[in-house]
């Protein structure tokens, strides 16, 4: 199968995805990213063993790793299914895919753009409310975390426990609930599920909410997370991550 020739139509349509993606607006292509992941990344996948314009296909994760033309680091994780966003039913189903697991395992690949190692504490994935995304299809962004809100969390990490509570500060303008979890890695610890089942009111509105999942080293030096959740108008947690990456130039 020659795709040479669609590769010029493929880069328009994954910049109008992209463009539109990173910014809390609505766009005039809300299918776009499904688009490229499903009609372009996957069959070309399929055919040729090159997922291109994505970055990756994996199968076994069931996500499509696809990257930001506008940022020189971000990379966007997708679910190679349909699935509009975070108010999906799909996603509390039992047995459902821990997209926020899978978006840390391929953060790899933002790794790559950014040319070295990241410490986990500089990691931030996040996902927007329905109200503040561009796209209809479920998304997670992976880049690194704004500088002030890393530090944040940790001069305020006596107040984050392993019940979401109310964080005393506003981030980037906005109040944040937030939760702590121990560990490496998220495993099946679903960041979807602990929101929608340990809030009652977030969990009967889930198109509501925005959020994010921040990889932090805990002042014992044990890695873990910090989830954040904000259900105000125009919910936008992508707002915490920083597309400049200024944090990598921290000590």
């Amino acid at each position: 199968m020659n795709i040479t020739p669609r590769l010029p139509v493929l880069a328009a349509i994954l910049v109008a995805a992209l463009a539109s993606a990173a910014t809390p607006t609505r766009s005039a292509h809300p299918n776009a990213l499904w688009d490229v992941v499903h009609d372009l990344c996957q069959k070309d996948k399929w055919f040729t063993g090159r997922p291109a314009p994505c970055l990756a296909v994996d199968r076994a994760l069931g996500v499509a790793v696809v990257p930001d033309l506008r940022s020189p680091t971000q990379v966007l994780v997708v679910p190679t299914r349909r699935i509009t966003g975070i108010e999906s039913p799909a996603l509390l189903e039992p047995g459902a895919i821990n997209y926020w697991q899978a978006a840390w395992d391929e953060r790899r690949y933002f790794e790559r753009r950014a040319r070295r190692p990241v410490p986990r504490d500089r990691i931030g994935m996040a996902i927007n409310s329905i109200s503040a995304r561009s796209q209809n299809q479920l998304h997670i962004h992976v880049d690194c975390v704004r500088p002030q809100v890393r530090q944040a969390l940790i001069e305020r990490e006596d107040e984050i426990g392993p019940a979401w509570t109310m964080l005393s500060i506003p981030l980037v303008g906005r109040h944040y609930r937030v939760r702590r979890l121990d560990g490496s890695e998220l495993g099946t610890r679903n960041p979807f599920k602990l929101l929608a089942h340990g809030e009652p009111e977030a969990g009967a509105n889930m198109g509501r909410q925005s959020m994010a999942t921040i990889g932090v080293t805990f002042s014992d030096g044990s890695p873990g997370f910090v989830l954040l959740a904000n259900d105000a108008n125009g919910a936008f947690a992508e707002s915490l991550l920083d597309h400049s990456c200024a944090v990598l130039s921290q000590p």
